[in-house]
């Protein structure tokens, strides 16, 4: 079993917490374009109270250890590894609970590139504890906004997690996904199991909008966010979001993987 103090030791090493690659002004403009309702940071959650900027430095403060200081304004930013390490407990809870029920799970990523093998571990063992890990719209096109405009991408499955794709991407089992904010294909796929004989998910896991999106719709979601992802921590404030890990969601996807040996150690999940 990995001990708290080894992946504390990898989280420093590889800069997924402790001073990580995300700059501090890309941080600032995110709190500043989150206090605007700019619906590109807000990934589908709908803020029950204004948040102005100040108000969201001293949260990414609380829930990630940025500093509070509103002069520092370059450079890069900072999570305290005591964070991150108290979001992975949260996060191994909810999934041990969810695992005990045997509660359909949905889990998609806006990051498959680099956060789809963690999150493929984790549905294969809560498949392999009985619980359904849903797959719905499976093939279904979705118009979303980017900075290039409107493009029509396709809603697809890797091993149990759900990404989008660019139109006539043929790559089966491959991680050719697009980096999306969006909370359309969260909401797509709910609906497709509203519409259908299933069960919606008691659990939705992933990042961006899967969680935010799922969160806003009264589903209990968990996941990865970092300092410039404020939607996810005002969803937990706001109780919304079940648990928003803080770290850094871009770093190597190896760097993960003794992530998900202490979340499926701690969930009680490991096979």
């Amino acid at each position: 079993m990995l001990s708290t103090g080894a992946l504390r030791a990898h989280l420093l090493a590889a800069r997924l917490a402790g001073p990580v690659a995300t700059t501090r002004e890309a941080s600032l403009r995110s709190y500043r374009l989150f206090a605007a309702r700019d619906p590109r940071v807000t990934l589908g959650l709908t803020p029950e109270r204004g948040w102005d900027e100040p108000d969201l430095l001293r949260l990414m403060a609380d829930k990630c250890g940025v500093s509070d200081d509103p002069a520092h304004v370059a450079g890069t930013d900072v999570i305290d590894p005591e964070r991150t390490l108290a979001g992975l407990d949260a996060f191994a809870a909810r999934l041990s609970c969810a695992a005990v029920r045997r509660a359909p799970v949905l889990f998609g990523t806006g990051h498959p590139h680099r956060l789809l093998g963690f999150y493929a571990e984790l549905a294969d063992a809560m498949s392999a504890a009985g619980c359904p890990v849903l797959t719905p719209a499976q093939g279904r096109c979705i118009d979303i906004t980017t900075r290039f405009g409107v493009r029509t991408h396709r809603l697809d499955y890797v091993r149990g997690v759900a990404m989008v794709r660019e139109p006539g991407v043929q790559a089966p089992g491959g991680v050719t996904g697009v980096h999306t904010h969006s909370p359309l294909p969260v909401r797509v796929a709910l609906e497709a199991v509203a519409e259908g004989d299933g069960s919606l998910p008691e659990l939705v896991v992933g990042d961006h909008g899967w969680v935010c999106g799922a969160g806003q719709l009264g589903i209990e979601a968990i996941g990865l966010a970092d300092t410039d992802d404020p939607a996810l921590f005002v969803g937990e404030a706001e109780g919304r979001v079940r648990v928003a890990v803080p770290l850094d969601d871009a770093v190597r996807s190896d760097h993960y993987r003794p992530l998900t040996r202490y979340v499926l150690n701690r969930a009680c999940l490991s096979q």
